[in-house]
């Protein structure tokens, strides 16, 4: 079973070496999935997300914007499977032909699938295997307000919190610990 998932912000926690990762956070199942990300996948979420325009397009609005100009439209992308501390992701997209709708799935990493689904504002599933292996509970993580239930998202008034950088130095991190290798390769 697949459930809904919605992009929290960008967090940093620490790898198994004991560095700081950034991850994109994804609230699912009254959960949060942390996924290791590099930094330039981070900030490409994170421009979409707080709809920052950068001065040229970045490789994902590139891509959404080829993808519309050919007839093309994404109608969702999944989180659906984990595996050697991997995990994996498809994209469904369709395209119209002389009116008749023909159906896409792409494999994809999940950052990358996730940063298409914050540009074109199409529901992100993750599936309970995914859950079950990586999910963590909300309290684990410190996003900035004391904690927001899953699934609060930008456009809620009370969030301050939302799209944090992990590289500026004058933000406080958002902290969700050792991450057990979970990561988006």
């Amino acid at each position: 079973m697949n459930h809904p998932g919605q992009v929290e912000g960008i967090a940093v926690g620490v790898d198994a070496e004991g560095e700081n990762v950034p991850a994109v956070v994804v609230a699912a199942r009254s959960e949060y999935l942390p996924i290791v990300v590099t930094a330039d996948q981070a900030r490409a979420i994170q421009i979409s997300i707080a709809g920052d325009a950068f001065e040229r397009p970045l490789t994902h609005d590139l891509l959404v914007e080829m993808l519309i100009e050919f007839g093309g439209a994404i109608d969702r992308v999944r989180i659906d499977d984990v595996a050697d501390g991997t995990f994996y992701a498809k994209v469904d997209a369709e395209r119209y032909e002389r009116g008749q709708a023909q159906e896409f799935v792409f494999d994809a990493r999940p950052s990358d699938a996730i940063a298409l689904a914050v540009r074109v504002d199409c529901p992100i599933e993750v599936s309970d295997d995914v859950l079950d292996a990586a999910g963590q509970p909300p309290e684990r993580f410190d996003l900035g307000d004391g904690g927001p239930e899953p699934g609060r998202g930008p456009d809620d008034p009370d969030r301050d919190d939302f799209a944090r950088d992990p590289a500026d130095e004058d933000d406080d991190v958002d902290d969700f610990g050792d991450l057990g290798g979970l990561g988006d390769r």
